[in-house]
């Protein structure tokens, strides 16, 4: 019962923070999944990979009244990634769990750090004349 109530915790957590900015459910889905749920690397990251398409779904609902989506570069996205999809879950079924989970932390780990340098640089634009 509790893992029912911890995965819905996780959804809607991740889906504030989706909401909010725009992050995919695997920054937080994975490690939630694999550390509270008890799921390996690679089942946590398969079902994060099917958790996100209703969060992304109505995510893109919303901000489309907004008119923030641009489709074009989305369908350009989007059709890309299903070929490296396919050729990421090849790699990811032959690595070791192990390796795979220090990857993921790895990327975490650059995600975050261009996050930081983002928020430390000087702004490209301001609202002040």
């Amino acid at each position: 019962m509790w893992a029912i109530v911890a995965a819905a915790l996780l959804g809607a957590g991740a889906g504030v923070l989706a909401g909010l900015f725009g992050v995919g459910g695997g920054v937080l889905f994975v490690p939630t999944l694999t550390l509270v749920l008890g799921l390996s690397q690679i089942h946590a990251e398969a079902t994060s990979l099917l958790a996100i398409l209703p969060t992304a779904a109505i995510g893109v609902w919303r901000q489309r009244r907004y008119g923030n989506v641009r489709w074009r570069a989305a369908l350009i996205l989007g059709i890309a990634a299903i070929a490296g999809v396919e050729g990421g879950v090849q790699i990811a079924e032959q690595l070791p769990q192990d390796v795979l989970r220090r990857l993921f932390g790895a990327l975490m780990l650059l995600v975050a750090a261009q996050v930081a340098f983002r928020a430390l640089r000087k702004p490209a634009y301001s609202s002040e004349p």
